[in-house]
């Protein structure tokens, strides 16, 4: 297979991205991840700036990797000084990493608008910068910032700036779609016209998702002869993002028969993505490519007959080589045939003519009509069918809840602005227990997870990942009925649950307390009872 080497900037230029921070365990964390993945280089930061950094690169030299070469970032010297000098670039020497990504202007505008030098000057700074890192002892990977607008400008200056890091000692030359605006094939047509003028040198492309075309000019730039791919597993980075290389290696690996996991396989893509998303505190989307959870989710009825009896008829892979899984989703258009799929994980022996199968179907319709939507929420409908079944048996039962709000809340030094009280009755004992939130439904949450965990241990693993709330029937104003769907976590698995009523207190109750059920259920615990 053609080897295609994936550089991940997640701790770098990932950390960029609004909203986006990331401690020193965080980035040991995803590090580990991202190694086991088989990604072949991790940018985790720049040492020269800030002490985090600096720390995490110190703390980096105890970890074994199996795949992965950490990075250090930086940039060239400052404009009419020397390298050894340079108090950037001595930081990257010192924390003696194989590889330094050293980024420089191939832009003509940025030369002289930005750092204000002149062109020469700007190509001593880029020649001088990597000798020093190279003298040193690490290898240099050439960022050429801005290099197709560069390109477009003056494409002489802009290889020139290529020819400078190649004297200077650079072994790579990785070329910068540093504002996201260009379409993929002037990507494609630069890329080729650079590889024709550097022949033998090892390229790579660094993508941004200005105009969301990220993933698809970094393709692009592979098959006009790049071999190197950088940006982030999730896509997230400055303002609109980075190619997201979780796409790159799906398209990578499943449509142009590429390495670019080390060897490893795909099968690991979801579950990498979700670790390092939790990590993040960020939402995979669930239309994702290859990682989402609607990648793979069929709701029509003939799209679900016919992903059925052959998989290849709505599916472009098998979602199991990404390490994704097929959703049929639960619905009133979706079929008795996919009902009864549902079904035969707790009753295999029904068939879908049976008064069981027929009744629940009326059941589903009968709950979509009061307002449940089960295709984002299938989990609830498992324990529908649980207890239609009479094989439904409770892990506790609520005695009662109360929230408290008031404003200004009582501890003014404290996020939180509810207090909620739970009393509930696990087998033949009653616990009570309080707690704090930010808002009624997080109260509640903290609330009935904590009366719960000295039942349930495994519930401590447990927290939520999403909530969504939806008016049904804004004619009734603050009296309209609405729906609550709770995604919650446990940090490999996530399932989301729904509930419905005119008090949106009660309904996400019922959204809570199912997900809770649905939990205690997969894993296999039998409930205490009387």
């Amino acid at each position: 297979m053609h080897k295609i080497d994936l550089f991940d900037s997640t701790l770098r230029d990932g950390s960029q991205g609004e909203g986006i921070s990331f401690s020193v365990e965080d980035k040991l964390k995803i590090v580990k991840a991202l190694d086991s993945l088989g990604v072949a280089y991790i940018e985790a930061g720049n040492p020269g700036s800030n002490p985090k950094d600096l720390e995490f690169f110190h703390r980096a030299e105890q970890l074994s990797l199996s795949h992965a070469t950490l990075v250090a970032f930086g940039s060239t010297r400052r404009k009419n000084s020397t390298a050894a000098d340079d108090p950037n670039l001595k930081n990257l020497a010192s924390v003696k990493t194989k590889v330094v990504s050293i980024f420089g202007k191939s832009w003509k505008l940025h030369v002289t608008d930005v750092i204000r030098t002149t062109p020469e000057e700007n190509l001593a700074m880029i020649r001088d910068s990597i000798q020093f890192i190279t003298e040193s002892g690490s290898e240099v990977f050439f960022d050429a910032e801005h290099y197709f607008d560069g390109y477009l400008d003056d494409s002489e200056y802009a290889k020139a700036t290529l020819q400078a890091a190649l004297d200077g000692g650079a072994s790579t030359l990785v070329l910068c779609e540093t504002r996201g605006g260009l379409i993929p094939s002037e990507v494609a047509r630069i890329t080729a016209e650079t590889a024709e003028a550097f022949p033998g040198i090892p390229l790579g492309i660094h993508a941004h998702d200005d105009i969301g075309c990220g993933v698809a000019s970094s393709i692009a730039a592979v098959e006009s002869g790049a071999i190197q791919v950088q940006g982030t597993l999730l896509g997230f980075g400055e303002r609109c993002g980075n190619a997201n290389l979780a796409t790159v290696a799906g398209i990578l690996g499943t449509k142009l028969g590429m390495d670019c996991l080390c060897g490893e396989s795909l099968e690991q893509l979801t579950a990498t993505s979700r670790q390092v998303a939790e990590i993040a505190n960020v939402r995979i989307i669930g239309g994702a490519p290859f990682i989402g959870k609607s990648a793979f989710a069929h709701k029509g009825g003939m799209h679900i007959d016919g992903v059925q009896k052959n998989p290849l008829s709505f599916e472009h892979i098998d979602p199991l080589q990404v390490g994704n899984e097929r959703r049929l989703l639960m619905s009133e258009v979706a079929g008795r045939a996919l009902m009864l799929k549902r079904i035969a994980r707790v009753m295999p022996d029904l068939d879908k003519d049976d008064p069981v199968t027929v009744s629940l179907m009326d059941e589903l319709k009968q709950l979509e009509a009061e307002g449940y939507q089960f295709e984002g929420a299938e989990s609830s409908f498992d324990l529908v069918i649980r207890r239609h079944l009479k094989m439904y048996k409770p892990y506790f039962s609520l005695v009662h809840y109360q929230t408290i709000g008031s404003s200004p809340y009582a501890d003014p030094l404290s996020d939180a602005t509810h207090a909620a009280v739970v009393k509930v009755k696990v087998g033949g004992e009653s616990a009570i227990t309080a707690a704090e939130g930010e808002g009624p439904v997080n109260a509640l949450d903290q609330a009935l997870r904590k009366v719960l965990e000295q039942f349930y241990p495994t519930l401590k693993r447990v927290h939520l990942t999403d909530y969504k709330v939806r008016v049904l029937d804004s004619a009734g104003a603050t009296a309209s009925k609405v729906r609550v769907l709770i995604e919650s976590t446990d940090g490999n698995e996530t399932w989301t649950t729904i509930g419905v009523s005119r008090d949106i207190i009660e309904a996400s109750w019922f959204a809570l307390s199912d997900s809770i059920e649905y939990k205690l259920i997969a894993e296999g615990i039998e409930p205490s009872v009387e």
